[in-house]
């Protein structure tokens, strides 16, 4: 079976390409500057933050965890088939992947009903201001990234696909940052404080 070859020199290496870390880079400053601001006023605040991190379900944050680490994994292994030129296979781990995100989505409609039926909004206090704008640009990148893995299964299998190598791992490297994004939102929204 032919494997599909990489070329290192080309620019659009490192994996999906520089314009693709640039954007990483970007979304992971971004998302650490909130969190640096969320624990500043979390010192400030740190009874109201406690207080309202108690109404968060924990069980519901590490079941989301596992949802997108096990769909990270799916996706590594996409990646890996589409290099060994299985198709077929690497589209099986795809939608896998996407099935991942899906839940994901699915259990933070969940969460965020909760949250609404009880009356927490934006206003609520400081904390919750930060968990609905740090957990909801998050929800925001997750349904990108099943749009953008969506597309590229869709490519990759029709007849004369044009798909390379670098454009699945782009899909990875930005599905990757999602689950990255959630390692860091989830034990510092759920669990500290």
């Amino acid at each position: 079976m032919e494997t599909l070859k990489i070329n290192y020199k080309n620019i659009y290496y490192p994996p999906g390409g520089i314009l693709m870390w640039i954007i990483i880079f970007l979304e992971l400053i971004t998302f650490g500057m909130a969190l640096l601001a969320f624990v500043y006023y979390g010192s400030e605040n740190a009874t109201v933050f406690h207080e309202s991190r108690m109404q968060l379900n924990a069980v519901f944050g590490a079941v989301n965890t596992v949802f997108l680490l096990t769909s990270g994994f799916f996706m590594a292994n996409a990646v890996h088939q589409f290099k060994e030129n299985n198709i077929q296979k690497s589209s099986v781990f795809f939608k896998l992947a996407m099935l991942g995100g899906f839940l994901f989505l699915v259990l933070k409609s969940v969460e965020y009903y909760h949250k609404i039926e009880s009356g927490i909004s934006l206003d609520t206090n400081m904390f919750y201001t930060f968990y609905w704008l740090l957990t909801g640009f998050h929800v925001i990148h997750v349904i990108m990234g099943l749009v953008i893995l969506g597309w590229t299964n869709y490519g990759m299998k029709k007849k004369d696909s044009d798909t390379a190598v670098e454009d699945v791992e782009a899909c990875a490297a930005f599905w990757h940052m999602c689950d990255l994004i959630w390692l860091l939102l989830f034990p510092i929204l759920y669990l500290f404080f």
